[in-house]
């Protein structure tokens, strides 16, 4: 029986990578914050199933701890301060545990067991201001908020560790990935759950930043099957993950309401106080990379990815 780590399990992305885990019968530890608030919701249905470990990203002892008890096969880093518009709030905390916590953790495993796979989720913020579409593996990196900057650094630690120590260390350029299990401060959850409360009559209005955005939305629980199969190919690499389809924050906005026989207009406005101090330009994925490497094809579009969001926030609601 293989053997992992999620480094974040109770989040979005931890919390469908476990029950993926666990279908193919791992044995799945996980590492969690202690936080004076419940954060074991996302895991509440499996945590029978699973061993927790409490840690931090910024304690590299709680790590160490970590991996001496569960002594994984692979270890997935999925925690770190992930929000690209909060991270303009707190740089400092996200170059320390989004950045120089992913080379604490590659030099425990390097000082503890050289044989350990590890996986590093990036952002395809990393790309920032590039005018090149789509973007693939060789796009050149233009960084433009702290989390962004943050995650350039793990990814050439990454490289660092693969090429100088010989090292199974992959990495995924994931590009927006929601499902109905992301937080409230994520654009597409507030649209969706806005206007879910809207339709029920408990919201009046919703409002937004910049609605001109395009981005490449996907649905999170296909992008975790493509880290594992990331992690299952022969030799460690780095794989871009999206649909390579962009679509607006507006367009977002009327499907979701359309979704609902709702005109959008009646209800949703802009405010320029949610607007970021810079905007990246459309951001568009290539992953023809990982589609030759082991078939990844995007299944749950824009489309797909509303309905599953909406009819979760109905549910919740009614």
């Amino acid at each position: 029986m293989k053997k992992a780590l999620i480094l974040g399990i109770n989040g979005q992305d931890g919390s469908f990578l476990a029950e993926l885990l666990l279908s193919k019968n791992y044995e799945v530890h996980g590492l969690i914050r202690r936080t004076a608030k419940d954060n074991l919701q996302n895991i509440r249905h499996i945590t029978d199933k699973v061993t927790l470990h409490y840690g931090d990203l910024a304690d590299p002892v709680s790590i160490q701890q970590a991996i001496n008890i569960s002594n994984p096969d692979e270890i997935y880093n999925e925690a770190d301060q992930d929000h690209a518009g909060i991270s303009f709030n707190i740089p400092s905390y996200n170059y320390d545990v989004t950045g120089a916590a992913v080379g604490r953790i590659l030099e425990i495993i390097k000082n503890t067991n050289t044989d350990i796979k590890y996986f590093q989720p990036l952002t395809s913020n990393m790309f920032g201001n590039i005018s090149e579409m789509p973007q693939n593996e060789n796009t050149p990196f233009f960084p433009l908020n702290p989390y962004a900057c943050s995650k350039v650094f793990a990814y050439h630690t990454c490289r660092m560790y693969r090429n100088n120590y010989d090292m199974f260390v992959s990495c995924a350029i994931f590009y927006n990935h929601e499902s109905e299990r992301r937080t409230d401060n994520y654009v597409t959850r507030k649209i969706t759950k806005s206007a879910a409360k809207i339709s029920l009559g408990l919201q009046d209005e919703l409002i937004l930043g910049d609605l001109s955005a395009k981005i490449d939305w996907g649905y999170a629980r296909e992008y975790m099957d493509a880290a594992w199969n990331i992690m299952q190919q022969e030799n460690p690499d780095d794989y871009i993950i999206g649909t390579g389809i962009e679509t607006s924050v507006e367009e977002f906005v009327e499907q979701t309401f359309d979704y609902l026989n709702l005109d959008s207009k009646k209800f949703v406005k802009s405010s320029a106080s949610l607007l970021r101090p810079a905007k990246n330009l459309s951001l568009i994925a290539d992953y023809s990379k990982a589609k030759n490497h082991f078939g990844f094809e995007p299944k749950v579009l824009v489309k797909d990815l509303i309905k599953i969001m909406v009819d979760h926030d109905l549910s919740q609601n009614r």
